[in-house]
């Protein structure tokens, strides 16, 4: 995967000029950042797509960064699009691709207001960018540096799921073997599951939600240190609580990963979020209704330490790890 390291990333962001207007600047561990423009606060995100089945290419350009803007409190309302190729690609595949992006903006009812489209010697695969934008109120503003002390820690979908549908589409007949013909042929399906807009905007609606965010590249690993880090807490949760799909554990056995890599596969559309104990059923109420449990893991704490309690004994839990997405993947 081609994240940079936290401290890559703070380094690469350290040229950017303060300004007054920005609320939430560029920082390792947010999923957007927040403008005043015109007396109205703007959360803004921007993700690149690419490697990914071309018959959902333009869903999964929309649903990425609507999805941070909603992990942020605020509903996407207007988007601009990059959609380009390499010189070879026909103007009909991006005819096709248009077609699925401006069906997946309806659906969130995004308006997209402008976009480039070319081709390119320099590229060998289709790659697009869209950055997406919509208004939060100051008091409803959620970010990964709210998340309180006592905060239970909860899980929407099992870790990996992006993973496990890539991997079904991607790898046909090795899924088959590892999960089954018919379980193959319904995580392949199951792309939908790599938005979390629908359900952030569920939970935000609650009031309970202190701080959200999606555990894409570096998976649980990544977004439940940065959320620790972003909010100065430490937290303790259970092994045995961590939602984990059978089919992510055959990947681990083929693929030979740690549990460490277990935890850091790429999971794009689950939440890692810190709620408020006393409205535990009020989360639960909101996934359910919109199809996906919740997965109480632990809680933040005032102790800084990050403990994983795993068959009664605690142990460390992992600062950072090597997302093996690619290498799943390929196969190989």
């Amino acid at each position: 995967m081609g994240k940079l390291l936290p401290e890559e990333l703070k380094s690469l962001l350290s040229c950017i000029k303060k300004d007054s207007r920005v609320i939430v600047p560029p920082m390792v561990g947010y999923d957007s950042g927040v403008h005043l423009f015109d007396g109205k606060y703007i959360a803004v995100a921007t993700d690149p797509c690419t490697g990914v089945p071309e018959e959902w290419f333009g869903w999964l350009l929309i649903n990425y960064a609507a999805s941070d803007v909603s992990l942020s409190g605020a509903k996407p309302e207007f988007c601009t699009i990059n959609l380009l190729g390499p010189k070879s690609t026909k103007p009909e595949t991006f005819q096709k691709i248009m077609k699925q992006t401006c069906k997946a903006a309806d659906e969130l009812d995004i308006a997209i207001v402008r976009g480039h489209t070319g081709t390119y010697d320099s590229l060998s695969g289709l790659f697009g960018v869209a950055t997406v934008y919509g208004a939060v109120q100051l008091e409803k503003l959620i970010t990964p540096a709210n998340a309180k002390p006592g905060d239970l820690i909860i899980c929407t979908k099992p870790l990996g799921m992006e993973t496990i549908t890539n991997f079904s589409i991607a790898n046909k007949e090795l899924a088959k073997k590892l999960f089954g013909i018919e379980q193959q042929e319904n995580l392949s399906k199951q792309v939908y599951l790599q938005s979390c807009v629908r359900e952030a905007q569920a939970l935000v609606k609650t009031g309970a939600v202190h701080a959200m965010h999606d555990a894409t590249e570096g998976g649980f690993v990544a977004a439940l240190n940065e959320l620790a880090e972003a909010s100065k807490l430490g937290f303790g949760l259970s092994w045995e609580k961590i939602p984990i799909c059978k089919e992510l554990l055959a990947l681990q056995s083929h693929f030979k990963l740690t549990d460490e890599q277990l935890l850091a596969t790429s999971s794009t559309g689950t939440i890692i979020a810190a709620i408020d104990p006393q409205n535990k059923e009020k989360i639960t109420e909101a996934l359910s209704q919109n199809g996906l449990s919740a997965s109480f893991m632990g809680e933040f704490s005032e102790n800084k330490d990050r403990v994983l309690l795993r068959n009664g004994k605690q142990e460390s839990f992992p600062l950072t790890s090597g997302d093996p997405y690619d290498r799943i993947l390929s196969g190989k």
